[in-house]
């Protein structure tokens, strides 16, 4: 019997209908003459789901849980009740997807049951389908078990022929065994069983009085108490114009993207009148792949959180650039930083793992002192297939956590880089219009590298007698 980590059972015990730990990735697949349909799809995906066994696996909880959960099989698994179906009401439009899929995104998912589910969104208006993936944070971490759409998407536009055999769940180990087990484990792996004996003693201080209030959020724009409800929002720029501004700046695309993003939030403060002074900055968690000995997970790399100070309060957006990058150069200076381009080349690769693994960070180190969690992954340069139908654009959602109202996940795929923003609901009833932010404060930065663009100085300098 495989045992939950110490983190994934964390995960499993700390979801709540205020923080569903579970990741999104929204898949909107090209029209054709023989759209995507929901027999296709679950034929598809019962070939497939040979490869994660675990998506068809539960959690179960040891009697008086004397260790962590373990993995068993659910005997009683069935795939419809997990690949859905769902329809936008006509015209289709992307304001009313997003609207569905901030729904989407708040619902929990079934503990009784695997911990995945994939909706089917028919009746865009340009006679696309859409695929919503959902999984929860404690099935995907990146080595035991890859996202689902690691083993759904093609590099090739013809379906290829996997091998599949008849599925047959192993026997119920039943309570007296999963107990036995539970108790050797302790006796040969006590430092183990130190993390359920601390795990299980912090759940009953929670419970005693005057420990089950939750501690106030910190103040901000970027800071509330969570609400049961979100909002998802999205934006898509050129992945050309980005590298122009690398060209002609300097810096990383990554740069120009987090760079965009601190002007984005510049502007959707202005918009509220919320203060911005020179000094206003917002501490970003930014999950980055470093260079490891050996493969000890699909992507090929481990990943740490970095912390970074978005320079909000910088009205020039070629200045804000050069903060970001200059804050970032000691990462790329140690040796360790994976380059876009080898990450994305890696076999097998799928950015929804990537974003996955960087939730998972975020909220393994949620303590740490940030207002946002940014994910930023390299996808491939050609584009990808599903059925043999084309994959336009992709956008992932990770979830919020603690008191933080925002979240952003970034995903460059097929000349093209995408925003998914997850936001609470009630807290931020206009992320639609901090996406419009964070294109806009893209496209200034882009200007800036445009023939009639004028490229900002390095550093400060004093004004010539024309300029006064």
């Amino acid at each position: 019997m495989q045992r939950l980590s110490p983190l994934d059972a964390l995960f499993l015990q700390s979801d709540s209908t205020t923080v569903p730990r579970q990741i999104a990735t929204l898949a909107i697949l090209e029209g054709g003459d023989e759209p995507l349909d929901h027999d296709r799809l679950l034929r598809i995906i019962d070939e497939r789901i040979d490869l994660v066994p675990r998506y068809r696996q539960v959690p179960r909880h040891v009697p008086g849980r004397i260790g962590p959960p373990v993995w068993t099989d659910d005997e009683n698994f069935d795939i419809t009740m997990h690949v859905r179906r769902s329809a936008l009401p006509s015209p289709g439009t992307r304001d009313s997807l997003n609207e569905l899929v901030g729904r989407l995104i708040a619902r929990r998912l079934d503990l009784e049951r695997p911990l995945w589910e994939l909706y089917l969104v028919e009746g865009l208006e340009d006679g696309a389908v859409a695929l919503l993936f959902k999984s929860h944070q404690a099935l995907v971490d990146g080595s035991e078990t890859v996202d689902l759409a690691q083993v759904l998407l093609e590099e090739v536009a013809h379906a290829r022929d996997i091998p599949h055999e008849e599925w047959t769940p192993r026997p119920d180990p039943g309570a007296v065994n999963l107990a036995a087990s539970a108790i050797n484990r302790t006796v040969t792996h006590p430092a183990e069983a130190l993390h359920t004996v601390e795990r299980v003693a912090g759940r009953f201080v929670r419970h005693l009085p005057g420990f089950g209030t939750p501690t106030p959020p910190a103040s901000g724009v970027l800071h509330t108490t969570l609400s049961r409800h979100r909002r998802f929002a999205s934006v898509a720029v050129s992945f050309d114009d980005l590298r122009r501004v690398r060209e002609l700046h300097g810096g990383t695309v990554n740069d120009a993207v987090l760079a965009s993003i601190a002007g984005g939030l510049r502007g959707w403060m202005l918009t509220r009148a919320e203060p911005v002074t020179p000094k206003t900055s917002f501490r970003a968690l930014v999950p980055m792949s470093v260079v490891s000995e050996g493969l000890p997970t699909s992507l090929g790399s481990r990943v740490r959180g970095h912390l970074l100070s978005l320079p909000v309060g910088e009205s020039n957006p070629v200045v804000r650039l050069h903060q970001v990058s200059y804050a970032l150069k000691d990462h790329r200076e140690t040796g360790l930083a994976v380059a876009a381009n080898e990450l994305a080349n890696l076999p097998g690769f799928a950015t929804s793992t990537f974003h996955a693994v960087g939730a998972r960070v975020a909220m393994a180190e949620a303590r740490r002192d940030h207002h946002i969690t940014i994910t930023n992954v390299p996808g491939s340069f050609d584009p990808v297939y599903l059925a043999g139908q084309q994959v336009r654009e992709v956008y992932s959602a990770i979830p919020l956590h603690g008191s933080r109202a925002v979240s952003i996940a970034v995903t460059s795929y097929n000349g093209h880089v995408f925003f998914g923003l997850v936001g609470d609901r009630d807290a931020v009833p206009d992320l639609d219009v901090l996406g419009q932010c964070i294109s806009e404060s893209m496209d200034e930065l882009v200007e800036t590298a445009t023939s009639s663009g004028r490229r900002a100085p390095r550093g400060r300098q004093r004004p010539t007698r024309s300029d006064a």
